[in-house]
């Protein structure tokens, strides 16, 4: 559905978005992650036709950004982090100005109107004044205005940054209700929010694509090892020594914990080292009271790909 090839961006010598290229599948939610600086906002303005590429071309379902735009444009929902909408207008007054704006008859209008009042969970804030809503209210708001064409694709750029928990769950939920009937691009600071919500992740750092896969792939590819944990009474030295000569480890952590120490152990990302450690407490008569799996998360990812910019 998306195809871009060697998309670049430059800013008075400075390159925001560099040589970038990937496709997203229809239906497909993909999550934009990257550290602040990391091109994530320039490329989904790019891509909604907001800014111009200086290099490199973009494709949506065959048409190209810069030859069809107008025509693209009809087929792209585009939510900025900050929601545009009209504060002294009601929210029923704002979608129909947005759908005389996209050129829709006044029967597709109201037919659209309803729906995404529904979706977005704006039905009983339908003749409220939006600039007395609440942020979260406002940011349904405008998802409602970016679905109201109908549109084949959605680009949101943080939808959820500066919500409360309970809001933040709202607008989630309903960009899961529209996966699989959309193709959906998600820039999010949110790591959580990227590995509920989304089948792929791609991660960017300093302008350039690091990773494209599903979070699990790239657990896998990226970090390469499994970890468990558990909580031992023994003594620490041994407990390290002779958790090191398991068959499969990589590295032990150690650390005392009042009378308890807690191990963390890496081994081969296929191997599953638990029943070695408990047949290991067996035969040294250790105290074992906690023993589980530490799946590595999408944020070990994001820290291993772009770590330069954790450094300062």
């Amino acid at each position: 559905m998306i195809e871009v090839k060697h998309l670049t961006r430059r800013f008075a010598g400075v390159t925001a978005v560099d040589d970038l290229s990937f496709s997203v599948d229809a239906g497909e939610v993909t999550a934009l992650l990257g550290p602040n600086g990391a091109g994530k906002t320039t490329t989904v303005r790019l891509l909604s036709g907001y800014l111009q590429p200086t290099g490199g071309t973009v494709t949506l379902g065959g048409l190209d950004l810069d030859r069809d735009a107008v025509e693209i444009r009809r087929h792209i929902g585009y939510l900025p982090e900050n929601a545009p909408v009209y504060p002294e207008l009601r929210v029923r007054e704002h979608l129909e100005l947005m759908g005389g704006l996209y050129g829709m008859s006044l029967r597709k209008r109201l037919q659209r109107m309803e729906w995404v009042l529904g979706a977005c969970g704006l039905a009983d804030a339908a003749d409220r004044i939006i600039g007395q809503l609440s942020r979260g209210y406002r940011q349904r708001v405008g998802l409602a205005a970016a679905l109201l064409h109908d549109p084949d694709v959605l680009i949101l750029d943080e939808p959820t940054a500066g919500l409360d928990p309970n809001q933040r769950r709202a607008i989630r939920d309903v960009i899961r209700g529209l996966a699989g009937s959309r193709t959906i691009l998600l820039s999010t600071h949110s790591l959580s929010e990227a590995e509920n919500l989304c089948h792929r992740a791609l991660i960017l750092h300093q302008g350039r694509l690091m990773a494209l896969d599903t979070p699990a792939n790239l657990r896998r590819r990226c970090l390469g090892c499994a970890r468990i944990v558990a909580e031992i009474r023994a003594p620490i030295e041994s407990v390290r020594e002779k958790c090191a000569a398991l068959l499969f480890v990589e590295q032990v952590e150690a650390e005392a914990a009042g009378e308890w120490v807690k191990v963390r152990i890496m081994s081969r990302e296929d191997t599953d080292l638990r029943p070695d450690l408990f047949q290991l407490g067996v035969r040294e008569n250790w105290v074992i009271r906690e023993l589980r799996a530490d799946p590595h998360t999408l944020e070990d990812v994001f820290v291993a790909l772009t770590r330069e910019d954790t450094r300062g």
